[in-house]
């Protein structure tokens, strides 16, 4: 969610950290704000509710400069969107402080703060945190110290950024449970929460592990690990291009990611499938050893990912034949599952940072799980880190909030890992060649779907002064419809839900009139006429039906049916990823006849790194 940036250098830093905190906007924000120590030695700070352009029309009128400098785009948890909530916030002696996650004890820390003479502005969490470093910069030699000192008292997940006035010169930096990345510079050095943020002005990156706190100078950075030890981290450099987060000709980033979902599908397939195999050693060098010894399978993930995780599940049990269950891992990390002997824990998340999946992959680390496996987009995330084997889905990055990319190239992951977990059951040479094939098709069937756009904006027109929607489909094809009617709700604001469609007679029914459009994804699958029988009941009750359905199932539009079809797919392994782009292109079109904001819906944020 929120994002941060930071620099120290000898150039004016406000000019970095504003385009930082610009290539974070993906993240979902209400607020922004930067604190820079100026010429003077003082903390000099701007802070605004709304997007950055506001923030900058702010630094027009008052400008600001110097050489060390953090910035901050917050989303609320603790107080409403208001200037005096945003960060930075400000204790005495010029500490300036922004912070990501939640602090579970603030209340009881905000007491003992207020019980010796603390004055509170906001009503954050993070104002805590920042009095707190002042209280012990008092018993320690420098910020480092008081801020390893506040950390060993918080509960929960944070991601801090801090500067001072008597030490004017460095930023300190700690996390738990929340992503920081060092920027590494030539006489200087930055922060930030995401790489995209410092891709303008540097390459190569260092990324803290769960406990570290840094002292970033100009010309030097020095690392404590959990336990104080002073430790050093890994540079790497980064193959992200500098445009990576620019939208191009493109009209938003939503738009321009679900184009982008041939090259992504296809990158993702890359270098992992030779001679009609599948390549084992892609998940990691001991995966065909743990596939062989897997007998169940548990996924956890949200939102999206959790669709794709229902998918896969589907297509396990059916062509693996081990059993195979998908939970949210809100709820997973809650329960005291009973854990099947040989049960690969399969992780899925675009960041690699959600906050509720990372945890039940530590609970699950603990539990007596064959293995760990984590499907991403993030290859320097802490999912990725902390599980034993990793596939990456090269979706590159994705700026609009609502997922498509992600989602559809973690379909193909999957698909790769029930082909993996296959040949090393039931499956024989032929029958893995024959799937390799079919995931080969994927880029060319997704370009042909992509050429239904013209046709969707057309039918997006029906929806634009609707306020329900209805998705129906079955079996796997039924985590779709759930899919789609998120996509919908999340851009367009429509309240939309997805059903099972033998569902309908169970309730959702009473619901279908001329007023509340029914959209449905017809494969030609041994399910069709089921599906084409619960259909009929749709418009036995005057409801308006929008088919995407395969061209091999027969269906034609009518009265009060409109069908589309999509390009033919040669099997129910590829059916997921072809009918999720028709729904993405229709949430995508009618979110722009109500006009919202497509690439940062309202309440909503990309990279949930809170509970």
């Amino acid at each position: 969610m929120c994002g941060i940036v930071g620099v120290v250098a000898e150039r004016n830093c406000v000019p970095i950290l504003i385009e930082g905190l610009k290539r974070l906007e993906y993240r979902g924000y209400d607020s922004a704000g930067l604190a820079v120590i100026d010429e003077q030695g003082q903390v000099d700070r701007r802070r605004t509710v709304g997007k950055v352009k506001v923030l900058q029309e702010a630094l027009a009128a008052a400008p600001l400069a110097g050489h060390v400098g953090i910035a901050h785009t917050r989303w609320a948890t603790h107080g409403v969107p208001s200037t005096r909530n945003a960060h930075p916030l400000i204790s005495r002696d010029g500490i300036a402080i922004v912070h990501n996650g939640i602090i579970e004890n603030h209340e009881s820390l905000r007491g003992e703060l207020k019980a010796e003479g603390y004055l509170f502005t906001s009503e954050t969490d993070t104002e805590v945190v920042g009095h707190r470093i002042h209280h012990h910069l008092g018993q320690s030699r420098d910020l480092l110290g008081a801020v390893r000192r506040t950390v060993a008292e918080l509960r929960g997940a944070y991601a801090l950024a801090v500067l001072c006035a008597k030490d004017p010169e460095c930023i300190v930096v700690a996390r738990a449970g929340c992503p920081v990345v060092i920027g590494l510079g030539v006489d200087e050095n930055f922060v930030a929460s995401d790489v995209a943020a410092l891709l303008p002005v540097t390459r190569r990156f260092m990324f803290l592990e769960e406990g570290d706190i840094a002292e970033i100078r100009r010309k030097s950075i020095r690392i404590l690990d959990a336990s104080g030890r002073e430790v050093t981290r890994e540079a790497r450099e980064s193959d992200l291009p500098a445009d990576a987060v620019e939208r191009g000709h493109y009209r938003h980033f939503m738009l321009k990611e679900i184009h982008e979902q041939p090259r992504a599908i296809a990158q993702t397939l890359e270098e992992r499938i030779a001679g009609g195999r599948l390549l084992d050693a892609a998940f990691g060098p001991a995966a065909a050893e743990l596939f062989g010894k897997t007998q169940a399978v548990q996924i956890v993930a949200c939102g999206t990912s959790y669709h794709a995780g229902l998918v896969a599940c589907h297509l396990i049990e059916e062509i693996c034949r081990i059993p195979a269950r998908v939970e949210f891992s809100s709820e997973y990390r809650y329960r005291h599952p009973v854990i099947v002997p040989g049960t690969l824990f399969v992780t899925i998340s675009q960041s690699g940072e959600t906050a509720d999946t990372l945890a039940a992959l530590r609970v699950a680390r603990q539990a007596g799980y064959l293995s760990t496996l984590t499907i991403c987009n993030v290859a320097e995330s802490s999912m990725v880190r902390e599980s034993d084997l990793v596939l990456l889905t090269r979706a590159g990055p994705e700026i609009g909030v609502a997922s498509t990319k992600a989602f559809t190239t973690q379909l193909t992951a999957l698909g790769m890992l029930v082909i993996a977990l296959a040949k090393h059951g039931k499956l024989d040479a032929a029958g893995e060649r024959k799937l390799v094939e079919e995931l080969l098709q994927l880029p060319g069937l997704v370009e042909k779907a992509l050429k239904l756009d013209t046709a969707i904006a057309l039918l997006a027109e029906t929806f634009a002064d609707k306020h329900h929607a209805l998705f129906l489909g079955r079996g796997p094809l039924y985590a779709i419809a759930m899919e789609g009617a998120l996509k919908l709700k999340e851009i367009s604001y429509i309240h939309a839900e997805a059903y099972a469609a033998a569902e309908l007679k169970h309730g959702p029914l009473a619901l279908v009139d001329e007023d509340m459009p029914v959209v449905a994804v017809a494969p030609n699958n041994e399910l069709l006429e089921k599906l084409k029988s619960n259909l009929q009941e749709v418009r036995a009750r005057g409801g308006q039906l929008y088919v995407f359905a395969d061209p091999s199932t027969g269906m034609q539009s009518e009265e009060g049916v409109t069908v589309l079809h999509v390009p033919g797919v040669p099997s129910a392994f590829l059916a997921p990823v072809i009918f999720t782009i028709p729904l993405q292109l229709l949430a995508y079109h009618v979110a722009i006849l109500k006009g919202t904001d497509v690439d940062q819906p309202r309440n909503l944020a990309k990279s949930l790194t809170v509970e």
